[in-house]
């Protein structure tokens, strides 16, 4: 029975299992992007401060079954635990294992370029510049397209906009493909306050849009996951044209992707992955210019999308992988650095009603299952 005994003595009773399917072929209209988590190995350390140690076949698995669904994979981004436990050894590794399976299953993959295999505190910009070269290269190496993240090591070094224009126009010009711009808000990361020179909003966008303006060509995107939906649409639509924009607003994607008659929002977040079925079908239905099946698969999933990622957001991981836990993707509800403890009982179980709400649950008995062994373990 896909009944959950939830803390506090309500019993949910799971909907019966939901109707997607993987699309006939991945969108045509919009490029999708679905940053992916990794599979945490359950027999190793993996506490906070040690190395991470991953579930190799656990975590590709996961990354083809995003595949088959038509998304492309961000790989090694800020999903994967990248700067909350995930070390540079074993993500130089990911982004090697999951570029070489894209290449065999015909995915597309974007993958994260950022200076933390330098150590925590001051360095200087010499050392990030050569930080940066040396992911870069990797990426580039492996088969991947580059996102250049935000640095927390350039976030507290740089002194000015400049020191950014600096050193992002020399990635630029040592890519031998377009890069993904990624601009990630304090929301997601502290570390990262005044990123491209200042902690005025307007006045950043002024230096981003300096930085692509200055080489079009080799700017794909920018990913923008400020979580302040009029601000992307400001900045879309100052873009010289070949320049998209991935939403990576997990507060408001529906309507940025749709779009508005000045343009739209190509996407890449995290919540894609936790609801990948439903926006497949999402999208599939925006191919066909069906708005009305569009909004009825996306639109019950934001509740789901806001609890997960709601403040602190930077632990919406824990949430990402209890919900591929509850569906199967994975034995086990351990992750690196010990950051399954992110989240509050309250939290899943709120969790659980939203997913289900969405649809969500791929086999409601095992979710169901799963959900109440782990209610017995916590909640007694």
């Amino acid at each position: 029975m896909s009944i959950v005994n939830l803390p506090g003595g309500r019993a949910l009773t799971l909907s019966t299992e939901a109707g997607w399917g993987p699309p006939a072929a991945p969108p045509s209209r919009r490029i999708a992007y679905a940053a992916a988590h990794v599979v945490a190995d359950p027999f190793a350390e993996n506490a906070p401060g040690a190395p991470a140690a991953l579930d190799w076949e656990s975590t590709l698995a996961f990354r083809r079954h995003l595949w088959s669904y038509g998304f492309g994979v961000a790989e090694a981004m800020d999903t994967a635990q990248r700067g909350m436990g995930l070390d540079y050894t074993a993500t130089r590794e990911l982004i090697r294992r999951s570029s070489a399976e894209a290449a065999a299953h015909g995915g597309r993959i974007v993958a994260g370029v950022a200076t933390d295999q330098l150590a925590p505190g001051a360095v200087t910009l010499d050392q990030v510049r050569a930080a940066y070269a040396e992911q870069l290269a990797d990426v580039l190496t492996a088969g991947a397209d580059p996102v250049l993240m935000c640095s927390r090591h350039l976030a507290a070094t740089a002194r000015d906009a400049d020191d950014y224009l600096s050193i992002y126009r020399e990635l630029l010009d040592a890519s031998d493909k377009p890069v993904v711009l990624h601009w990630l808000g304090t929301a997601f990361d502290p570390a990262l306050e005044g990123y491209w020179g200042s902690s005025d909003v307007d006045k950043a966008t002024e230096t981003v849009l300096e930085l692509i303006n200055s080489n079009p060509a080799k700017v794909d995107g920018i990913k923008i996951s400020l979580l302040d939906a009029d601000h992307e649409i400001r900045l879309r639509r100052r873009l010289p044209d070949g320049v998209r924009m991935y939403t990576g607003d997990d507060f408001n994607y529906p309507q940025l992707i749709m779009g508005d008659e000045q343009g739209y929002s190509d996407a890449l977040l995290g919540i894609f992955a936790a609801i990948a079925p439903a926006a497949a079908g999402a999208l599939e239905a925006l191919d066909r210019g069906d708005r009305e099946t569009y909004n009825r698969c996306l639109d019950p999933t934001v509740p789901l999308s806001r609890h997960i990622f709601q403040k602190p957001t930077f632990y919406y991981k824990t949430g990402i992988v209890f919900l591929a836990w509850l569906n199967g993707h994975q034995d086990h509800f351990t992750m690196v650095g010990g950051l399954q403890s992110g989240r509050s009982v309250p939290h899943f179980a709120r969790l659980i009603e939203l997913a289900d709400d969405a649809d969500l649950f791929l086999d409601p008995d095992l979710a169901a299952h799963r959900a109440n062994r782990f209610f017995e373990v916590v909640a007694g």
